[in-house]
């Protein structure tokens, strides 16, 4: 499987990156087919791999995380910045092939591969990440964003490509239509943004839906760890009714009956007949700390 038809030139030691032509070799010499259950489209436009790197700030000699780097273009990409790379690859085949393509491509670069799943990945091999630069599959981009925030204090920014619903909802505002439970989980753990559009010609195979980079910049977690998983189970009550009053929508977290909601929305200061969509995080951490308080006789 270490076959490759693109070798390097002899005399050339010019870092190259994936184009058209070698993402499709690639993928008939490793008989893959990109699927929709793992969420695979190959980035081949090399311009718009060095955009997302520059976009990141990735800087040499920082370690990067990559999710799904399937054939290895934005690898690629992060190698030739001179970062060191943590790659977490769930295909076998991708993540045999990666670094056969890195030695050709880019010899002599830092380049680690972990065949996992990144919904499962709790710790990594060698320094921790700072950086996560990604190209993230479609279908399970907040779920994995979300683990990898709790479980990674090391990342301190990022910038990750998502189907561009889901780049606008992890970067909206409260008030906005698309502002919901990926919003208010997002931050958590620090400040988002769209940081650029992406056409969809760049990709094979071509996807049906428009992509966006999103930014984010880590800050300190405003609560503790039980704190955020007693917020983030208000969040998930509060939206899943999200055109009820909240002391409608959070009865059944907050002592089963719209009475007692409210009460505890009056403790922590929110409007008992205001929408899940009007909070911010801060908001949703002070209800998840007034239910947890004794109640005074």
């Amino acid at each position: 499987m270490n076959a490759h038809r693109h070798a390097a030139d002899g005399g050339d030691s010019t870092p190259r990156l994936l184009g058209p032509a070698e993402i499709r070799d690639l993928a008939e010499l490793l008989d893959v087919t990109p699927t929709k259950k793992l969420g695979q489209n190959f980035v081949h436009d090399a311009n718009t791999v060095r955009r997302i790197v520059q976009t990141a700030g990735v800087r040499p000699g920082q370690t990067v995380l990559e999710i799904g780097p399937g054939l290895g273009s934005l690898t690629l990409g992060l190698l030739e910045a001179g970062a060191s790379v943590i790659a977490v690859e769930i295909d076998r085949r991708l993540a045999e092939q990666l670094p056969h393509t890195v030695r050709v491509m880019q010899p002599g670069t830092k380049l680690t591969v972990v065949h996992d799943d990144a919904l499962r990945v709790t710790s990594l091999p060698g320094e921790p990440p700072v950086r996560l630069v990604a190209n993230l599959p479609y279908n399970v981009s907040v779920p994995v964003l979300l683990h990898l925030l709790e479980h990674f204090p090391s990342l301190r920014s990022g910038i990750v490509m998502v189907q561009a619903e889901v780049g606008h909802r992890l970067a909206a505002d409260p008030g906005s239509k698309v502002y919901g439970a990926p919003s208010v989980k997002a931050a958590w753990y620090g400040r988002w943004r769209i940081a650029g559009q992406v056409s969809r010609m760049v990709f094979w195979p071509v996807p049906n839906v428009d992509s966006v980079l999103v930014g984010f910049e880590r800050d300190a977690e405003p609560g503790t760890e039980a704190e955020r998983r007693a917020t983030f189970a208000i969040v998930d009550a509060a939206f899943q009714q999200r055109r009820k009053m909240l002391r409608q929508s959070l009865s059944v977290v907050l002592g089963g009956s719209a009475a007692t909601a409210s009460a505890v929305l009056e403790r922590a200061g929110v409007d008992p007949q205001s929408r899940g969509e009007q909070l911010q995080v801060r908001d949703f951490l002070a209800i998840a700390r007034a239910a947890s308080a004794p109640v005074e006789a």
